[in-house]
């Protein structure tokens, strides 16, 4: 990690804690709702115009697809949405490599089933000792803290 460290600047990469991943997800849900906005939009256009029924398995697909799209982009290209950059968090593999497309599907699956059963999966942070969720686990991926030089 020290090697790290001096190529990307930073005075100090660290696991990231419970509180800035909650904050960071909250940014990007605040984002990814209206990236669903926009994909229900562009869904209508092709339902005439006319409402999904609440029993469109092909619709919510569609909706969880542009999801797993919209995170997987942003962690396999830099990885960093919005959320993560205003936390100064960054998604990466367990030796600080940026993750594939094969995790981050890994990732995005498994971090709905750490929702699913009460967010335990993300509770699991708070007693983790490498401050690892169900989802970091599953995928061998990790969420780093970035702390910038002091001057």
């Amino acid at each position: 990690m020290a090697d790290t460290i001096k190529k990307t600047g930073f005075s100090e990469i660290r696991s990231a804690g419970f509180f800035r991943r909650i904050a960071a997800l909250l940014y990007d849900s605040l984002l990814l709702l209206a990236v669903l906005f926009v994909a229900t939009a562009v869904g209508l256009l092709f339902n005439h115009g006319e409402a999904f029924a609440s029993d469109n398995l092909y619709f919510h697909a569609y909706l969880v697809l542009v999801s797993y799209f919209f995170y997987g982009w942003f962690w396999t290209h830099g990885g960093q949405t919005l959320g993560l950059k205003a936390w100064k968090l960054k998604i990466l593999t367990e030796d600080l490599q940026p993750i594939t497309w094969t995790q981050a599907a890994i990732r995005f699956i498994s971090a709905i089933l750490s929702w699913s059963v009460l967010g335990l999966g993300y509770i699991w942070v708070l007693i983790d000792k490498d401050n690892r969720a169900w989802h970091d686990r599953l995928s061998r991926t990790a969420v780093f803290l970035f702390l910038a030089p002091k001057p």
